[in-house]
């Protein structure tokens, strides 16, 4: 049986065969079972490389993080995710700078310390009992990389298109909603913000048509 380790949109884990191509973390999750007993053990939820330097790790090994998969980038920062400060520096600059540009009414500081980003990513992707937080904004003003709810499940815009999700990739496109109606967003709005600014998520090659 697949491991209880794939993220989707939600930020919920899933058991799947389908592999991911971003490790991330949120903290020792598991059991000594290898069963998830919690969702989060940690506010700073990050988005790691699959391979760095000679770094191997045994998936949801004893006392040590659990090893969470994304298919993409932009499911990860759909969940709330940001990218790790370590194995990936540079693109992790590039977050905190236009994260900061896009947010400056979130922050005290022009260069806040990561934590004060991770404490307001934490409020907006997920309740204390564990719920998603959604938010509502008009379609037609929703950036690409952003994801939506749409018929109970979560699509990505992208270049104009929207795509049904899946752990294995994007399905092919479905009918746009009317640029003025109301959207269900699963992005973060903060992390919206920051695409609306120009920040574009990596994706699965799925969704390059």
């Amino acid at each position: 049986m697949p491991l209880q380790n794939r993220v989707n949109p939600f930020g919920g884990l899933d058991a799947v065969q389908a592999r991911g191509a971003w490790l991330g973390n949120r903290g020792i999750l598991h059991n000594d079972d290898k069963q998830i007993v919690s969702l989060w053990r940690s506010k700073a939820w990050i988005t790691c490389r699959l391979r760095f330097k000679s770094v191997h790790r045994v998936v949801f090994s004893p006392h040590t993080w659990s090893e969470l998969f994304f298919l993409d980038e932009a499911t990860a920062f759909a969940a709330g995710h940001r990218p790790c400060a370590y194995c990936r520096r540079k693109r992790y600059s590039e977050f905190k700078q236009a994260w900061c540009s896009a947010n400056a009414s979130l922050i005290a500081l022009p260069h806040p310390p990561v934590t004060e980003i991770d404490l307001q990513l934490h409020a907006q992707r997920v309740t204390r009992g564990g719920t998603k937080v959604t938010h509502r904004e008009r379609f037609g003003s929703l950036p690409t990389g952003t994801f939506v709810v749409r018929e109970r499940a979560p699509c990505l815009i992208w270049q104009g298109q929207l795509f049904p999700w899946s752990h294995k990739g994007y399905g092919h496109p479905v009918p746009t909603p009317a640029p003025n109606s109301s959207a269900t967003v699963l992005t973060p709005a903060s992390i919206v913000a920051m695409f609306r600014k120009g920040f574009q998520p990596a994706v699965h090659p799925s969704a390059v048509r």
